[in-house]
């Protein structure tokens, strides 16, 4: 059987500088493209030494353990114990999680019924063979691809999850608790006031709860804000008309109400929000239910409950 050392060498130069290169995406590390170039060169030289007698020590495990600890401190550099080690732990995470997915898929499409004639398990001898080489170049791009996909996508699951918040506030003497979203990018305030403004999902409330003149709000608000249609005093009190902007529009008007009580709960405690206002639309805020009230996070920073009743009880 023919070896073109040339094309393996290539292969994985190439293959160990995407997986350096997928790793720094993963901890999110600003890295130069000559270090993980330099990196993969460094790995690559495992198959040049395969072909010379050194080859029985560098197929030992003890020597690729040395060799990823050379490229992973050729790519990130060496700032303090902890900061190298998840360096190098996330590398073999991606390599197996890589690895996973292409030996997967063999046994999933039964490319090669013979699984030790690819390179992937094949010894430095053989290489593997030319068709399981067209699989791994072919499947390596899918599956970084896959794995980028995914990771991102868990990391933004994690985000979500830590942003979430419980929010209870009452209105009307009716009392409602939501799920709320954490969001940055929410900066609405009363002009007047400066008191930040959180939005609700009126589709998330139970409708029999809901009050009269709330409902009116919603469906009808150019009208009470224009003076069309007149809500009780009570209401009257509690009702702020917010200038807004919104993509290809300017100088929207809506109407936020002052709750007579708002609370914010997340795994540090729970937080009384002395000032706040809420608008509320039918709008579904979040497409998988997650959420129902995007929450201003200057709200985030009111008084927890048990220092209040700290200050109460001194």
């Amino acid at each position: 059987m023919a070896i073109y050392l040339d094309v393996i060498w290539l292969l994985n130069f190439l293959f160990d500088s995407l997986l350096l290169y997928l790793t720094a995406i993963i901890l999110k590390r600003n890295i130069k493209l000559w270090r993980v170039l330099c990196g993969g060169l460094i790995g690559s030289i495992i198959i040049l030494l395969a072909v010379t007698p050194y080859h029985i020590y560098t197929s030992h495990p003890i020597s690729k353990l040395l060799f990823s600890c050379v490229m992973v401190l050729t790519v990130f550099g060496y700032k303090r114990l902890r900061y190298y080690l998840s360096g190098l732990m996330t590398f073999y995470f991606v390599t197996f999680l890589i690895g996973g997915v292409l030996i997967g898929s063999h046994y999933f499409i039964q490319f090669d019924f013979q699984l030790s004639t690819s390179v992937l398990l094949a010894s430095v001898k053989g290489f593997g063979d030319p068709i399981s080489w067209l699989f791994v170049l072919l499947g390596f791009p899918a599956a970084w691809h896959f794995s980028k996909k995914n990771v991102e996508s868990m990391e933004i699951t994690k985000i979500k999850y830590d942003e979430i918040v419980q929010v209870k506030f009452q209105i009307a003497g009716m009392e409602f608790s939501l799920k709320g979203l954490v969001d940055s990018g929410n900066q609405v305030y009363d002009p007047i006031s400066r008191v930040p403004v959180m939005f609700v999902s009126i589709n998330a409330m139970k409708a029999t709860d809901i009050p009269k003149e709330l409902n009116e709000i919603v469906d009808d608000s150019d009208s009470i804000i224009h003076g069309k249609v007149q809500l009780n005093d009570d209401w009257q009190y509690r009702m702020r008309i917010i200038p807004y902007k919104v993509m290809g529009k300017e100088h929207q008007l809506m109407i936020a109400i002052k709750p007579e009580e708002l609370i914010i709960e997340n795994k540090e405690g729970s937080f009384i929000v002395e000032k706040g206002l809420i608008s509320f639309t039918r709008q579904q805020l979040s497409s998988d239910d997650a959420f129902s009230c995007i929450v201003h996070p200057k709200m985030l920073t009111g008084n927890k409950i048990n220092e209040v009743k700290r200050g109460m009880v001194s």
